[in-house]
């Protein structure tokens, strides 16, 4: 009874390595790309009965890759932290000793290798983008995040080059649809930003760096109104939600920077890409599509009461 307790222990170890919550705001970017690539009449013809499931198999192999990717990227995150997490936050499962230092390695390893090959199903390109984004997000975990100016840009990467891993669901569209990954890249890039403060409090100047930021993506996403196919007018109540959701959380960061504050304006942030996500699914696919992007937001906040999302 005591090794199968301990195994368990072991297991839900390496479960939070992986940060669940935050695996679904990777398939929130995933589903935006597919939108983007037009590829959502292919879920039409399959829910009519026009089409075999078997017509959704790239979807279903990218949200596969892109979950390899995100938590083998989140897992190698602990890995290189583990001297400063047994210093700032003991409880965590690798300088507590509920996991390994070399099992979450070959966990997180195992996870980037397999993300690649389930993106290799869907095309060459799609594999492509993958390695991209497995070494983008190594080079943030092993001293990118440290660095000010070059960390929430390699983030960003990260995050961008995942939208356009969903857009490669159809490759032709690439050259035409690659600018929207800088709407991730400069979110992404602000709540990284912001996050420096996590652990000891930050500063004021970072969080209105944060809200220069967020700012630009509202107004990039306002902008592609200017699109032939995408209906600003669908895209507008997503938008509104997402600004109500990270303004509010930014702004009390900015005039409170402490740690708990922060925890507070990160965790809102990286949920809420979940929502900026649906905003732009909604003005490429309809609002049914965006909706059905945004109820990955109820889930994943439940799984954040479980597991860590920073």
């Amino acid at each position: 009874m005591n090794t199968t307790r301990v195994q368990a222990t072991s297991l839900w170890a390496y479960l939070q390595l992986t940060r669940p919550a935050n695996v679904l705001t990777a398939w929130a970017d995933i589903l935006l790309g597919y939108a983007a690539a037009g590829e959502t009449n292919q879920i039409q013809s399959v829910w009519a009965g026009q089409a075999s499931l078997l017509t959704l198999a790239p979807l279903g192999w990218l949200l596969l890759a892109t979950t390899g990717l995100y938590a083998g990227g989140v897992v190698f995150n602990d890995v290189f932290d583990a001297e400063l997490d047994a210093i700032e936050r003991p409880e965590r499962p690798i300088p507590s000793g509920r996991a390994s230092l070399q099992g979450a390695a070959l966990l997180g390893s195992a996870l980037l290798v397999g993300g690649v090959l389930a993106a290799a199903q869907v095309s060459l390109i799609s594999a492509l983008l993958a390695i991209g984004i497995a070494i983008a997000a190594l080079l943030y975990d092993s001293g990118g995040k440290h660095q000010d100016t070059w960390g929430p840009i390699n983030m960003g990467l990260c995050r961008g080059g995942n939208l356009l891993l969903g857009v490669s669901a159809a490759t032709e569209l690439l050259p035409e649809r690659w600018f929207l990954a800088l709407l991730p890249i400069a979110y992404i890039a602000a709540v990284t930003a912001i996050s420096r403060g996590e652990v000891q409090g930050g500063k004021r100047e970072t969080g209105i760096l944060a809200l220069v930021l967020a700012g630009i993506v509202i107004s990039g996403l306002l902008g592609l109104g200017f699109l032939p196919v995408y209906r600003l007018s669908v895209a507008v109540p997503f938008i509104l939600l997402f600004a109500a959701l990270i303004l509010p959380a930014f702004v009390k960061a900015t005039r409170d920077p402490s740690a708990e504050t922060i925890r507070n304006a990160v965790r809102s942030g990286v949920l809420s890409l979940i929502v900026m996500d649906a905003a732009i699914a909604a003005g490429f696919a309809g609002w049914i599509y965006g909706a059905i992007v945004l109820l990955l937001l109820p889930v994943s906040i439940s799984l954040a009461r479980v597991f860590a999302v920073t």
